[in-house]
């Protein structure tokens, strides 16, 4: 399985943001810039609620 998508809650302004769970970069919140992913080599470290998965397909 190569990895899913996720969709986050941050926490700081509760927007939902899908990314993906592998992620080679950091991912920042579009609304107030806190940081959602950290890359780690493998899954990301992710801050916030994970409230979706999309299954690869």
């Amino acid at each position: 399985m190569a990895g899913s998508f996720v969709t986050v809650a941050c926490p700081d302004c509760e927007n939902e943001q899908t990314l993906f769970e592998k992620a080679a970069s950091e991912v920042a919140c579009a609304v107030c810039g806190h940081t959602l992913a950290r890359p780690t080599g493998g899954k990301a470290d992710i801050e916030g609620e994970v409230t979706a998965v999309v299954e690869a397909r």
